[in-house]
């Protein structure tokens, strides 16, 4: 919608072909000393490729919980589950709103109408994560998140 965002979406998009982006990306995430990071706020996996380089941060960042959406399952069918590092969470998104959620990935979310049925705390906390840390972990098979 803003200029200024688009463009630096777009840049951030064509950085992730550079040789250098997996190095620079774990330099980053461990310079801040972060406990948790999410891939992709605005986007997704844009080919196998890029997914195996994602995999390569989590691996050179592995004091960090590394938490990654996605809509793109035909990339994940190429990445066997064990090759996935501890640190890092893969949720499956499912494609329609209160619909189930996908199948053959063992970490998953759905989107829900019904408050009754959101497990995501975040609306109730002003949109926030707070200290909630469901869709890093690998033990909840699967966040419900409440439509907005």
């Amino acid at each position: 919608m803003y200029k200024g965002v688009k463009a630096a979406q777009y840049k951030r998009l064509k950085s992730i072909t550079r040789p250098q982006w997996v190095r620079a990306m774990a330099t980053q995430i461990n310079s801040f000393k972060m406990k948790f990071f999410r891939f992709h706020d605005a986007g997704d996996i844009q080919s196998v490729k890029h997914l195996l380089k994602i995999l390569k941060v989590a691996k050179l960042t592995p004091g960090v919980k590394h938490w990654m959406p996605t809509k793109e399952a035909q990339f994940l069918k190429h990445i066997p589950v064990n090759k996935i590092p501890k640190n890092l969470t893969i949720r499956l998104s499912g494609t329609n709103i209160d619909g189930g959620a996908g199948k053959f990935w063992p970490w998953t979310s759905t989107v829900t109408t019904d408050p009754k049925k959101a497990t995501c705390p975040a609306p109730k906390q002003g949109g926030k994560c707070l200290d909630c840390r469901k869709c890093w972990d690998k033990k909840v098979k699967n966040v419900t998140y409440l439509k907005h």
